[in-house]
């Protein structure tokens, strides 16, 4: 199933959203800090898959997030998954998640 680029930047959307809620409990409980990165993780994939969709007049309008960098982290998570810490996840969701939920939420808003 095709999804349309205002569906796409939805899903980055959510997908932000839920990874914000589920880093603090990064600080949790063993159980829930194994919970939370595999959600951290899967919610950031989604984002990955989806950005690597969206066509180039919206990446292109946006040369402040590093679409690549994007791209490229969703490719680490999925194929070399057993690298990843968990300070890097808490580093990517609430440094460089904001900006690009900004951007695209800027975005719609100008549609």
């Amino acid at each position: 199933m095709s999804r349309n680029p205002a569906q796409r930047i939805a899903d980055v959307l959510e997908a932000v959203e839920r990874c914000r809620r589920y880093v603090a409990a990064l600080d949790g409980d063993v159980d829930l800090l194994e919970m939370a990165e595999d959600a951290i993780e899967r919610n950031l994939q989604i984002i990955g898959e989806a950005v690597n969709h969206l066509p180039a007049e919206i990446t292109g309008a946006h040369p402040e997030i590093a679409w690549p960098q994007i791209r490229g982290f969703r490719n680490i998570l999925v194929h070399e998954y057993f690298g990843v810490d968990v300070d890097i996840l808490r580093d990517v969701v609430e440094t460089h998640l904001p900006p690009l939920a900004e951007a695209l939420r800027g975005h719609l808003a100008a549609d």
